[in-house]
């Protein structure tokens, strides 16, 4: 058991129930309709008061960077080692993080991941997995993918998916175009992800079955989502900070710190990406969490392993995703929390009388630059390397204690 917390003056951001300026309460562990005797008081002085994030899709445990974040739930890749495909290593994966983090596994829709043989879902679940996942790989047997989503169907659990056509990407690290001709790079169509989206979309339509995409990162991709959720697909969809903020240009001078997966891509769809989450195409802002150290990014770019360290960055940079889009802070926290949670199926993401005591106080226009070297997180690889931000998080409360 907790001790009771009173919010006092806070600006209050809930998805749920928009934004208000007062007091909020916390009795074992819950947000609570009024006090409870004893309470103690926390002044909030007029800072934001919102849920704690949950970033759906990590690569990696990472503590100390979810910590920094704000980050108080995540939904694990299933592409760990060993792979999360056993109901103990699943188990295990749910219950390492608590009391401080609830780690919510996205088990292997498939044996080692291979897209070949039915990985145990239903024991899976029943061992913690809150859904289904392909990785970081694509199912590429239509059969093989239809099977999945009828087990996960069945389950009521949604799949997590890839969405790259392996036959058109094969080793490339860059989406074709100019730059990456230029630095003569790799490379593979920005359709491969369409086409893969398509594919899945029909399948999961005929399944009637929950599908997420894990990223979208193009303009056809965002227009075969935004017409199937108009046919009532149960489809949603995230992305990631650096593909709404960066397109294939910052690969320039072989930035592996840039080398990402999915590739970045070109100007036109990165304003794309802007426009779907500015007309709500898009459900989910991810970090994608994939530090990686050293011995892996100092690389030539076409030997680096893709990913970026993302957790401590992505409140800031949705902070001012919000600012210059003109989103409320209420829409941006469904972004970053009620949604994301849906997904997973847990009760989470909002203020409401009886959700977890999940929350974080927020100083929204404090400054701070991004810097490799000083996250706190197990690496620095991020392509925000020296940008000036605002907005960090002064407190952060897990099930109503708070976290050091």
């Amino acid at each position: 058991m907790t001790a009771p917390l009173h919010f006092r003056d806070a600006r209050i951001v809930c998805p749920a129930g928009g934004e208000r300026r007062g007091d909020l309460y916390v009795t074992d562990g819950m947000i609570a309709a009024a006090p409870a005797e004893g309470a103690t008081v926390i002044d909030c002085d007029g800072l934001v008061l919102a849920p704690g994030i949950v970033d759906l899709g990590v690569a990696a445990i990472d503590r100390a960077a979810f910590r920094a974040g704000g980050i108080t739930r995540v939904g694990l890749m299933p592409d760990q080692s060993p792979v999360l495909d056993e109901p103990g290593i699943v188990q295990r994966s749910a219950l390492i993080g608590r009391p401080d983090l609830w780690i919510h596994p996205i088990a292997a829709a498939t044996r080692g991941l291979a897209g070949t043989e039915l990985a145990e879902m239903a024991i899976c679940e029943s061992a913690g997995a809150r859904a289904v996942g392909t990785g970081r790989r694509w199912i590429a047997d239509s059969g093989v993918m239809r099977r999945v989503l009828d087990y996960a169907r069945d389950l009521g659990l949604a799949l997590i998916t890839h969405a790259e056509d392996a036959g058109l990407t094969g080793d490339a690290v860059a989406t074709s175009g100019e730059t990456a001709t230029r630095l003569g790079l790799p490379s593979a169509p920005a359709v491969a992800e369409a086409l893969a989206i398509a594919r899945d979309l029909m399948l999961a339509e005929d399944a009637d079955a929950t599908i997420h995409v894990r990223q979208v990162t193009t303009a056809a991709g965002f227009d075969l989502v935004r017409a199937a959720k108009r046919r009532g697909v149960k489809v949603t969809c995230g992305i990631t900070p650096a593909h709404l903020l960066l397109s294939d240009i910052a690969m320039s001078d072989f930035r592996t710190f840039a080398l990402l997966s999915p590739p970045l891509r070109s100007e036109e769809d990165r304003r794309a990406a802007l426009a779907a989450l500015a007309d709500g195409t898009i459900d989910v802002l991810c970090s994608g969490h994939d530090p990686r150290g050293p011995e892996e990014k100092r690389l030539p770019y076409a030997d680096a392993s893709p990913g970026a360290s993302g957790a401590e960055t992505l409140l800031a940079l949705a902070l001012g995703l919000a600012r210059d889009q003109g989103l409320p802070l209420d829409r941006l926290f469904a972004l970053l929390a009620r949604n994301p949670a849906r997904v997973l199926g847990v009760e989470a993401g909002v203020l409401t009388p009886g959700a977890p005591g999940d929350v974080i106080l927020i100083d929204v226009q404090a400054p701070w630059l991004i810097d490799s070297e000083a996250l706190a997180g197990s690496a620095g690889n991020t392509p925000f390397d020296g940008l000036p931000v605002q907005g960090c998080v002064r407190r952060i409360f897990k099930g109503g204690r708070e976290l050091g």
